[in-house]
C-alpha cells in the first residue's frame, strides 16, 4: 500500500444560466415590503453565519433599499450560539464575510440578550433578541437549503433564522431541546409561528444558490408568506443543490471543513453521515448513495474562527486541524445543538500523506489501484473534483461527468502535505 492510485480532474456538467442582476432582482422583489416601511422606522436586519455567495453585496442592497424607503436600518447577528456565543465573536464572524459597519454604512448591534415572547402548543419557550424587539421592524436575510440535521418540508432558511438566529444561544438551545421531543420541523414551525405573531418581523429575503455556489434567485417573503413560501423554495433548492455523482467511495478527501461551508461543518446531505453519529461498518448493507467508507478532513476554514463542529463526522484528520480548533467554541455549538458526536476528534496524523495511506489501509481493497477516492475542496464546492482512476472507469461513459485533466499522481510538498 505504499503507492497511491492515479487521479484525474473532472467536472460535473451542471446547466449554466445567465448571471443574476442582483440589485435589479432585489429591488423588484422589495416592492412586496415597501408599503409596510414608514419613514423613520428602525429596522433590524438579521445576517447569519453562513458563507453565502455575494453576502456583503446582498446585505448592502437590502440596507440601501431600506434607507431609500426612509428607514433607519441596523444589523444584528442572527446566528444562535456561533462565534463562541459572545457579542464580540458574532461581530467577528460578520467581519470575516466583509459585513462591517464601514462597508454597510450602518451600526451592528451584537448583543445576545433575549426575552421570552411566548411558547409553542407543546409548551416550549420562544425567545427573541432584545435588540430586534426594540426595533420597529425586522427583516431577515438567509439562504434556503436542505437542513443538515433532518429531512422535511422546511430546511435551513428564514424560519430557522427567526427561531435560532433571533433567539440567540438561548433560543437555539430551546429549539434543539424541543426538536429532540417533537422533531425539528414541528419545533421550528411552532416557534416561528409564535415569533411572527408576537414580534415586528416584516419578512425576509430568501436566497437560492445553484450548483456553482452562485446566487440563482432572490425572493422577498412578507411575514404572512414566510412559511408557505419557504416550503416551495426548498423544493427548488433541493433540485439545484450540488451532490457527489458517485454511488460508493472508499475515501473522500475534504480540503476544508467550516461553519461558512455548512452548519454541520461538512454537509450531511453530501456525505450521508448524520450529525448524531454514523455507522462505520465497511460493508454497505443496502445503505443509500453515496456510501462513503472513510472521510479525511484536512483543514479548518479561517472563517470558522476555531469552531470545528462536524469534525466528528470524519474518520481521520490532521494534527494541524486539531491545533486550529477552539475547543470552547466547538463545544458550545455542539452542546447547544445537542450534537456532541459532531465535536469528537478523530484519529489525526502529522501529514496528509500518512492520513491518506492509513485511511486506505483500513479499507479492504484487492489493490490500491482499485480504490475509489474523491478529493473535494469542501461540501459546498462540487462542480470540479479530483477522482481516482478506478472511479473514473466507473463513470466515464456517463454524460454528467467530464474529465478535464490527468491522469496524474497526487502531489505532496516537502512536509508530506497535498499541494
Amino acid at each position: 500500500m505504499s503507492t497511491l492510485p492515479r487521479f484525474l480532474r473532472v467536472r460535473q456538467n451542471f446547466p449554466r444560466l445567465p448571471p443574476l442582476n442582483l440589485r435589479a432582482a432585489l429591488a423588484a422583489e422589495f416592492e412586496k415590503l415597501r408599503p409596510r416601511i414608514k419613514a423613520g422606522m428602525r429596522i433590524a436586519v438579521g445576517i447569519g453565519s453562513r458563507g453565502i455567495s455575494r453576502l456583503p453585496e446582498i446585505a448592502r442592497a437590502v440596507l440601501d433599499l431600506l434607507r431609500a424607503a426612509g428607514a433607519q436600518p441596523f444589523i444584528i447577528p442572527a446566528m444562535g450560539s456561533h462565534g463562541g456565543a459572545t457579542p464580540e465573536g458574532q461581530r467577528e464572524v460578520l467581519v470575516g464575510y466583509g459585513v462591517t459597519e464601514e462597508a454597510m454604512g450602518v451600526p451592528i448591534h451584537p448583543s445576545l440578550e433575549v426575552r421570552q415572547v411566548g411558547e409553542t402548543a407543546e409548551g416550549a419557550p420562544v425567545f427573541c433578541s432584545v435588540e430586534a424587539l426594540a426595533a420597529d421592524g425586522i427583516v431577515l436575510v438567509n439562504r434556503v437549503k436542505p437542513h443538515t440535521d433532518f429531512f422535511g418540508q422546511i430546511g435551513s432558511g428564514l424560519l430557522k433564522m427567526a427561531v435560532v438566529g433571533l433567539g440567540k444561544r438561548t433560543g437555539a438551545a430551546a429549539m434543539h431541546l424541543s426538536a429532540s421531543q417533537v422533531g425539528h420541523e414541528r419545533a421550528i414551525r411552532g416557534m416561528a409561528g409564535v415569533l411572527v405573531r408576537t414580534t415586528p418581523i416584516l419578512g425576509g429575503v430568501a436566497i437560492l444558490e445553484n450548483q456553482f455556489h452562485e446566487t440563482a434567485r432572490l425572493v422577498v417573503l412578507p411575514r404572512e408568506e414566510m412559511e408557505g413560501g419557504e416550503d416551495a423554495l426548498l423544493v427548488e433548492a433541493r433540485r439545484i443543490m450540488p451532490l457527489l455523482p458517485f454511488d460508493e467511495l472508499d475515501l473522500l478527501i475534504v480540503d476544508w471543513l467550516g461553519k461558512n461551508i455548512s452548519g454541520a461543518g461538512i454537509d450531511p446531505n453530501v456525505t450521508n453521515r448524520s450529525v448524531n453519529g454514523y455507522f462505520s461498518s465497511l460493508p454497505r448493507d443496502g445503505r443509500p448513495s453515496p456510501f462513503i467508507r472513510r472521510i479525511f478532513v484536512r483543514d479548518l476554514t479561517p472563517e470558522s474562527h476555531g469552531n470545528a463542529i462536524g469534525i466528528g463526522l470524519a474518520d481521520v484528520t490532521t494534527t494541524r486541524f486539531v491545533r486550529a480548533m477552539d475547543a470552547h467554541a466547538t463545544g458550545i455549538n455542539a452542546l447547544t445543538s445537542l450534537t456532541p458526536q459532531s465535536a469528537k476528534v478523530p484519529i489525526h496524523f502529522d501529514t496528509d500523506r500518512e492520513a491518506i495511506a492509513r485511511a486506505l489501509a483500513s479499507v479492504p481493497l484487492s489493490s490500491l489501484a482499485a480504490a475509489r477516492v474523491v478529493r473535494i475542496a469542501d461540501t459546498l464546492s462540487l462542480t470540479e473534483m479530483t477522482i481516482s482512476d478506478a472511479l473514473w472507469q466507473d463513470v466515464r461513459s456517463r454524460g454528467d461527468v467530464t474529465a478535464i485533466g490527468g491522469p496524474h499522481e497526487l502531489q505532496f510538498d516537502a512536509e508530506g502535505n497535498l499541494e
